[in-house]
């Protein structure tokens, strides 16, 4: 089998990539997806807040997800559901199995990776205790209660402020269980702001920041667990442990990409991020294989992961029509001081159109402070910012011209760094 364009991946990543690709006259293209079903996680995200950039309009994740399939089905994309992808090559050659087909080896002219990211485990956080039933990721647990039917439990304690934690703080809470507490082990919030207040305080559900879960109690289900304040070294401050009784935990402790397809063709990651480092057009370092959404980056707005599975897409369209310059100019994208990381981290200038929208996350809580972008002592560009937070992402633009030195060169790095004044 052939195609030219490979999607691995039918989230929401994968479904605006498609139907931006077949939009801008690529037709060949087949999307692989695990599942039964189109739409990825937004499937079981039955709350509000998806589409407010995209469609001007406020839906639910299946909402959302169903514009892009509606338009996937419209098209006549190709998509295999049901199928694993075992493998893929340097030269991109795709392997993957379903029932139907059997092992199968599809050639693509350039792949787009969005494969999503999963859930961080217990085992990745090591909590002291026993094993018992009642202990869910936040994941998991929203499948179980919006998919599946299921409650996990009636008295709740939530480690970790991601979003889904969060979110699903207020889903128990409607569904009639009680929410202990949410325990953040952070001096901050891992979740958007707007989430701590629709769905922790306006419905009286404390948020103990500095905080973590120190032992787990139960032997067949759980039954309470100890959480006590940590230190500037997050280290538990054992004077301050506290009993909570409780018969599940939930684990909403951070995602990570999910590369390990990305690995098997050779892709560096970022350490920081946990996915491929790429250029301005989403380009990996493996020549027409491209990454956009969650397996590249976590985002906080499914409306940025559409955003950035397009411009994969325009990318691997002007791969296939040898119109993506492949020698340059090449320009490092830094994190300097306050910033946790820069997406993309290369800029090749001959393939700028009018600017680059980089991404980025604070390291720290900052308010009234400054973003500013630097060409070595040179400053490009200052952008004052009311609040910032590790919960939410930033985005700025860097204009074309804005790239080039005194000289009119390009100017071989920028830095991004937080300025408190």
């Amino acid at each position: 089998m052939e195609y030219d364009i490979v999607i691995i991946g039918a989230g929401p990543a994968g479904l605006g990539a498609a139907v931006e690709a077949y939009e801008k006259g690529v037709k060949n293209i087949l999307i692989i997806e695990r599942d039964s079903y189109p739409g990825g996680i937004l499937q079981q995200c039955i709350h509000n807040g998806f589409g407010l950039i995209e469609f001007k309009e406020e839906l639910s994740g299946p909402e959302y997800a169903e514009r892009f399939i509606e338009k996937v089905r419209k098209y006549g994309i190709n998509m295999m559901l049901n199928t694993m992808v075992l493998n893929i090559s340097s030269d991109k050659v795709v392997k993957a199995v379903n029932q139907e087909n059997g092992v199968m080896e599809i050639k693509a002219k350039a792949i787009i990776l969005a494969m999503g990211c999963r859930e961080r485990p217990r085992g990745a956080i090591s909590i002291p205790g026993t094993r018992p039933a009642g202990i869910f990721t936040a994941g998991t647990a929203q499948r179980y209660v919006n998919m599946e039917g299921y409650m996990p439990g009636k008295e709740i304690v939530i480690l970790g402020s991601g979003d889904i934690g969060l979110i699903m703080a207020r889903r128990f809470t409607l569904e009639g269980a009680t929410v202990k507490a949410v325990v953040e082990l952070m001096p901050y919030s891992s979740g958007l702001t707007r989430n701590i207040v629709q769905c922790l305080d306006d419905f009286g559900i404390p948020l103990l920041l500095s905080h973590t879960v120190i032992e787990i109690r139960g032997k067949e289900r759980v039954e309470g667990v100890t959480i006590a304040q940590v230190d500037e070294n997050k280290r538990p401050i054992l004077d301050t442990a506290q009993y909570i009784s409780c018969d599940t935990l939930i684990l909403s402790v951070g995602l990570i990409p999910e590369n390990e397809l990305s690995k098997s063709a050779g892709i560096i990651l970022d350490p920081v991020t946990g996915g491929p480092i790429v250029n301005e057009s989403m380009e990996t370092n493996v020549e027409g294989i491209f990454a956009c959404g969650n397996v590249l980056q976590v985002h906080d707005l499914v409306d940025n992961v559409t955003k950035e599975a397009r411009l994969a897409a325009d990318s691997a369209v002007k791969y296939i029509n040898k119109i993506l310059a492949k020698e340059g100019r090449f320009i490092n994208a830094r994190a300097g001081s306050g910033i946790r990381y820069v997406v993309p981290q290369i800029v090749n200038f001959e393939n700028i159109d009018d600017k680059v929208k980089f991404h980025m996350r604070p390291t720290d809580v900052y308010k009234d402070a400054y973003i500013t972008v630097r060409s070595g002592d040179r400053q490009i560009i200052r952008r004052k910012i009311k609040r910032l937070t590790p919960g939410e992402m930033v985005l700025i633009d860097v204009p074309k011209e804005k790239f080039l030195s005194d000289d009119l060169s390009p100017v071989s790095e920028i830095t991004f760094e937080v300025e408190v004044v």
